[in-house]
């Protein structure tokens, strides 16, 4: 005893650890490091999941502003031209969105934009994207940024029998070979023609990016985390889908929560 406790008040020169004791510190250390990372990646991702919620609830705040100004129509998902879009203006059909620009801009705060979720920008990949500027948010155009019967006209919130239980926006990405876009468009599980009658499969393209659920925002202006109910598999632009998280939730029977006239 007395040999070890001189062992230990002297410098580690004079007195090495065993192998096995040095392989158990190496361990704790790993242990406590994995914890430590575990714990600040937890706390980022809720943070990030906040932030987007407050861009979703700004959104749609903005979405019904627009609506008490233009006689209980919300914004137009787009325009013929396709120039105009619910998040941006571009002046010819090859240059960017400019977001500040566009329909909802002047409810949009001092930016004049929808702010990026965090969550998204983390995974963004290259400069090959549908819709820059969306911040990440698509919007419910089959339903409510358009009509079945003419996807440039948006629904009157008046005819919505039951907007607390209707998708206005998704937190949205798009899956390409080189990995994650931008898109601005909540997809339902099928296409409609211009009675609303459901014709077949689409792309998703709804993200759950926060632990698996996806941050939505209502027709009544309120926002939830919703969880995956299916995942995509590969999309028309070869990419997958299944991989990033990308897909619906809810019933798909009659295209779900996204058709307001769903029983």
């Amino acid at each position: 005893m007395a040999r070890c406790s001189r062992c230990l008040r002297i410098s580690f020169g004079a007195c090495a650890f065993t192998l096995v004791e040095l392989l158990v510190t190496l361990l704790v250390i790993a242990v406590l490091f994995t914890i430590a990372i575990a714990g600040a990646r937890t706390v980022r991702d809720g943070s990030d999941a906040a932030k987007c919620v407050a861009n979703l609830r700004q959104l749609a705040s903005a979405n019904l502003a627009y609506a008490g100004e233009h006689g209980g129509q919300y914004v137009p998902a787009q325009e013929p031209a396709n120039l105009i879009r619910w998040h941006g203006v571009r002046d010819s059909l090859t240059a960017r969105f400019d977001p500040t620009r566009g329909p909802l801009a002047p409810y949009l705060g001092e930016h004049r934009r929808i702010q990026t979720c965090p969550s998204l920008l983390r995974v963004l990949r290259g400069l090959e994207t549908f819709e820059d500027g969306s911040g990440g948010y698509g919007y419910n155009a089959t339903y409510i940024g358009g009509i079945p019967a003419d996807g440039f006209t948006p629904e009157r919130l008046a005819n919505i029998p039951a907007p607390v239980r209707v998708i206005m926006f998704t937190d949205c990405a798009f899956a390409r070979p080189s990995g994650l876009q931008e898109y601005a468009y909540s997809e339902p599980f099928q296409w409609v023609d211009y009675r609303g009658r459901p014709k077949g499969p689409l792309d998703p393209s709804t993200h759950f990016r926060h632990s698996k659920h996806a941050n939505v925002a209502w027709c009544d202006g309120h926002i939830t985390a919703e969880k995956w109910s299916m995942l995509g598999g590969e999309n028309r632009y070869n990419g997958d889908s299944g991989k990033w998280k990308i897909g619906w939730f809810g019933p798909d029977n009659d295209n779900g929560y996204w058709n307001p006239q769903r029983p």
